[in-house]
């Protein structure tokens, strides 16, 4: 069974960087993709980022500048780096999992497995 945990979320000023994880137990084969996406109070679920466990980077062009996406594989997770957060940046970011085949980057609907989200807020 396929399950996803995001960790890393917190309050952070303006300017500040947060580094969230998202680790994923179950996974059958590396043929997958680790989405992130965010939505934040009154919102549309937003993507932000998604790579590839066998290769590939992906990133909502508007965001590409301050974050980063990676994975560590000894730890079995992929992390998002968010730069010079903004009071806009507050939201909860979700990962997904989805298979590699099945799933446009962006689009939430083609992810099968969601975790639970963290929450990141940033005041000004």
């Amino acid at each position: 069974q396929v399950q996803l945990m995001e960790s890393g979320g917190g309050s952070v000023q303006a300017g500040g960087s947060l580094r969230l994880s998202c680790t994923a137990f179950g996974l059958p084969s590396n043929r997958y993709y680790i989405g992130w996406f965010r939505q934040a109070p009154r919102k549309e679920r937003e993507y932000v980022a998604a790579l590839s466990l066998a290769g590939g980077i992906h990133y909502n062009g508007a965001l590409k500048d301050r974050v980063s996406i990676s994975r560590d594989s000894a730890e079995n997770t992929v992390n998002l780096q968010i730069n010079n957060l903004k009071p806009e940046d507050s939201a909860i970011y979700y990962c997904a999992a989805g298979i590699a085949h099945l799933v446009v980057a962006s689009a939430e609907d083609t992810y099968k497995h969601w975790g639970q989200g963290t929450q990141v807020t940033v005041s000004s």
